[in-house]
């Protein structure tokens, strides 16, 4: 594979409205090239932040009341003030898609940093101008020309009393060298195992295998407390296709029928290869395409 076959799971297709796009940033939709911050920021500083991805669909965000609650938590845990309630996020996503006119096949990114810094160091008690809040929204829509390669990496999630795999943060370091070492071995993406040496989740998104028509995915222990992974989950118990959260190894991996990621962005991503190992047919399974449907059905009415 070379350089020029890679993909991703965020892979989109071109779309020159992107350069025109408003953004809204500290209570103001200004034009892209003025959405700036100071490089006294701590998120541009250590990655002192938290941050969501949302989907627009029909002109509603999907399952935004989820997203909304997996932010306020976040910033909870990091002791983060966000400077507005529920409603005022709700809103300022909502001014933002107004602004650029978006209704459809658009995606937005929240974040929140703990803001600017009166001097160049660690302690969080130096931010004490408030937070910077930003929603970038672009028309994205994915766009893959094949299923996605994932290489095992060395690299694991982080421990939950040093760095929580649950939160969303802007200190993602890690899963940037995981998608390094993946892409040095000839694949897209990595897959990324716990800290037992368990199958856990890649780089990016959730990971689920098919086995003999059983949906496995990890524990969750270790990995990011996807929305979509949930609602997969929650779809396939309510309707008769056998799910387990559990460990895992990467001999089960490579015999598996079919194998997906999960997320906010892609929904349900076919993977075909693994460590080089075709999955399956190589191609988009049949669980993997039913869980799809009703996926997008869950979506149409949650939208609706």
């Amino acid at each position: 594979m070379t350089e020029h076959d890679a993909i991703t799971t965020h892979q989109a297709a071109e779309d020159a409205r992107n350069d025109t796009i408003l953004i809204w940033l500290n209570g103001r939709v200004v034009p892209k090239p003025e959405a700036v911050v100071s490089v006294y920021d701590s998120g541009f500083m250590l990655g002192d932040g938290v941050w969501e991805g949302l989907r627009l669909y029909d002109g509603r965000w999907a399952f935004l009341d989820e997203h909304l609650d997996r932010l306020f938590e976040a910033a909870k845990a990091i002791d983060l003030d966000i400077g507005m309630d529920r409603a005022g996020v709700a809103a300022a996503l909502e001014e933002t898609r107004r602004a650029n006119g978006m209704e459809s096949d658009a995606h937005a990114r929240l974040m929140v940093t703990r803001g600017v810094k009166s001097r160049p160091f660690q302690h969080p008690s130096l931010s004490r101008q408030g937070p910077t809040v930003a929603i970038i929204m672009e028309h994205s829509k994915p766009s893959l020309p094949r299923p996605i390669r994932l290489a095992t990496v060395p690299h694991i999630r982080g421990l939950p009393m040093s760095q929580d795999p649950k939160l969303n943060s802007h200190s993602k370091l890690n899963c940037i060298l995981a998608c390094i070492a993946a892409e040095k071995a000839g694949a897209d993406e990595a897959l990324m195992l716990d800290v037992n040496g368990f199958v856990n989740t890649t780089n990016a998104c959730n990971f689920f295998i098919v086995r003999k028509g059983e949906v496995w995915t990890s524990t969750g222990d270790y990995c990011m407390n996807g929305i979509t992974r949930q609602k997969v989950i929650d779809l396939c118990r309510a309707n008769d296709i056998p799910v387990f959260e559990r460990n895992y190894s990467l001999v089960d991996t490579y015999g598996a029928d079919e194998a997906f990621l999960t997320g906010t962005f892609g929904a349900q991503t076919p993977v075909g290869e693994i460590d080089g190992r075709q999955i399956g047919s190589g191609e988009l399974g049949p669980v993997t395409e039913r869980i799809r449907g009703l996926y997008k059905a869950l979506v149409a009415g949650e939208c609706d």
